[in-house]
């Protein structure tokens, strides 16, 4: 899904999908459909099956995600009969679920409409088809809707994308019938009786190899296991654009003794983006009290922070619901060892907080991504319109360049 040697497909394409913005025309693509390139990972699939021995057939299922090449978390989906496999991105930040070189198997019914998706800095269109799709050895959905990308742009390394977010995101992505909501994952999976709530569960966590099982995925709850004290919940906020994706209030960011955020703003939670994005105006004020930081020259879009003030980093503090969720100082870091990931040069330090593109007050003031979800249980609730955020065991951890 994103494009490893700039930052602009990693970390842009939560706030782009407004319509209040210009969408970024890009020529597409012939999909290849030759080689192994879009087989998936049957290896994850078999780690998957095996982890739901025993799990009720109406309960929480909790699956595996991956971390590939540190910026994205793909989950292994089977579509059709016999299944064919694909490494699909976990998007909350859309909605509509597509594959490339889609297996057409005896499930595979043509809707006989077309599809057509755009992204920040990325796109595809092909033809919408019915299919069978599982999630897990038990969790089976059938008569889902399925888009063949028969052309795409920026979806390099990934088979598609697994949509995740409010259903309304679909809208005016088919013709002829432009009017229709197309059901998620989500939406299927509860009327069809294998979930009781549409509530999806997510853990990731800081990836220590290019590509790390270092996630979790729980479609219809929560799993208790996987976090610390309580969950926090907040309401969905009701501010437009960000509103029509998951967004929320942060009422308060404060960095050391500055505060950037100093009432209620809103925002988005997006596991499709790997950064987090602050306003331009609030960047600035990060930018400014970090101690030697300074916008990198090779178009990565992160800030370098030079080695010795490395050690005066200061807690990033968000207050949401009413909690102070932190950032540390390792939270805010890339690793060296994967600078080559982010198209960053050898032996800089780099950060993960990065501008949005365009200045506060416009109704999506920030984009929490997942370098901000590694360090927290976070809780997709779409019967409450809520999001939930708790502690984990990797919420605060020793930098380690």
């Amino acid at each position: 899904m994103r494009s490893l040697s700039t930052l602009l497909f990693a970390i842009l394409i939560a706030a782009g999908r407004s319509t209040s913005w210009a969408l970024v025309n890009i020529p597409l693509t012939k999909l290849e459909r030759t080689g192994s390139y879009f087989q998936g990972s049957l290896h994850a699939d078999r780690d998957r099956a095996s982890s739901l021995k025993g799990r009720p057939t109406s309960g929480p299922r909790t699956i595996p995600a991956s971390n590939l090449a540190y910026t994205q978390y793909t989950t292994s989906v089977g579509v059709g009969s016999p299944a064919a496999y694909y490494n699909l991105v976990v998007d909350t930040g859309s909605s509509k679920t597509f594959v490339g070189s889609y297996v057409r198997t005896s499930t595979s019914v043509p809707t006989g409409q077309d599809v057509n998706v755009s992204y920040w800095t990325g796109f595809f269109s092909g033809s919408e088809y019915y299919d069978t799709v599982t999630l897990a050895a038990d969790f089976v959905i059938t008569n889902q809707s399925i888009g063949d990308a028969l052309q795409y742009a920026d979806f390099g390394g990934v088979d598609g994308i697994i949509g995740v977010g409010p259903v309304d995101l679909t809208q005016g992505t088919l013709s002829p019938d432009a009017n229709a909501l197309i059901p998620t994952v989500m939406n299927n999976a509860l009327k069809q009786g294998l979930i009781k709530k549409q509530t999806l569960g997510v853990l990731f966590a800081p990836a220590t190899t290019y590509n790390d099982t270092n996630g979790v995925l729980t479609y219809g709850g929560i799993d208790h296991a996987l976090y610390t004290g309580e969950i926090t919940y907040t309401p969905v906020t009701k501010i437009l654009p960000a509103a029509q994706f998951w967004g929320i209030n942060v009422t308060c960011l404060t960095y050391g003794t500055h505060t950037f955020i100093p009432q209620s703003t809103a925002g988005i939670v997006d596991t499709g983006t790997t950064a987090v994005l602050l306003a331009d105006d609030f960047f600035a004020m990060y930018l400014d009290a970090t101690p030697g930081a300074y916008l990198g020259a090779n178009n990565t879009g992160f800030i370098v922070i030079l080695s010795s003030s490395v050690a005066d980093i200061q807690p990033l503090n968000f207050t949401i619901g009413g909690c102070v969720f932190s950032m540390d100082t390792a939270a805010q870091l890339i690793p060296l060892d994967q600078n080559a990931m982010f198209g960053g040069e050898t032996g800089l330090q780099y950060g993960v907080i990065a501008t949005r593109g365009a200045d506060s007050g416009r109704g999506l003031d920030f984009a929490i991504g997942q370098k901000f979800m590694e360090r927290y249980y976070v809780v997709f609730d779409a019967d409450d319109h809520r999001v939930g955020f708790a502690y984990t065991d990797h919420t605060f951890s020793t930098y380690l360049p």
